[in-house]
């Protein structure tokens, strides 16, 4: 396998993440209320932007989307979803909490993928006309939003009253 496809596969394996995140900050922002409801939405819209620059890439590098790895991230969120839900949790603040830690993991991989890119620009130019050090910023700063909503949802789920 070529470099370029092995470049190609990572992009689609993000790009599957990004499915699986977008789809999770939609719902967190359909059932957050107040300032949360905030962070998750903008994180949404944010996060559907990056989607499309990873489909843009890979466009530019002249690979296609897999279907499969698609498929496979739109099962594993349901997979997720089934997983944490509350009747496995024990209660809804809990599930809130888990699902916020799993959109700060997919976070912290996307800003691990802009990175990643950067190192390889000198190999393939066509990376640098998107600005990957712009979106590793992004990343942290939407990191550092999510993080205000997982920190209020670990108080809510552990610092009620026993």
């Amino acid at each position: 396998m070529s470099s370029t496809d092995l470049l190609s596969t990572y992009l689609n394996d993000h790009l599957g993440g990004a499915n699986v995140g977008l789809e999770l900050a939609r719902r967190l922002q359909a059932e957050a209320a107040g300032p949360d409801a905030e962070v998750f939405g903008s994180l949404a819209d944010e996060i559907e932007e990056d989607r499309d620059t990873l489909r843009q890439l890979i466009e530019k590098l002249g690979g296609g989307q897999h279907p499969v790895k698609q498929a496979v991230g739109w099962v594993a969120e349901k997979a997720h979803r089934l997983a944490v839900h509350e009747k496995l949790t024990g209660g809804a603040e809990l599930t809130w909490l888990l699902e916020c830690e799993t959109l700060s993991l997919g976070v912290e991989g996307k800003l691990a993928l802009w990175l990643a890119l950067l190192e390889v620009v000198p190999v393939y130019p066509e990376l640098g006309e998107v600005d990957l050090a712009g979106l590793a910023d992004r990343a942290r700063d939407q990191r550092s939003r999510l993080e205000v909503a997982r920190r209020n949802a670990a108080r809510r789920a552990f610092a009620t009253p026993r």
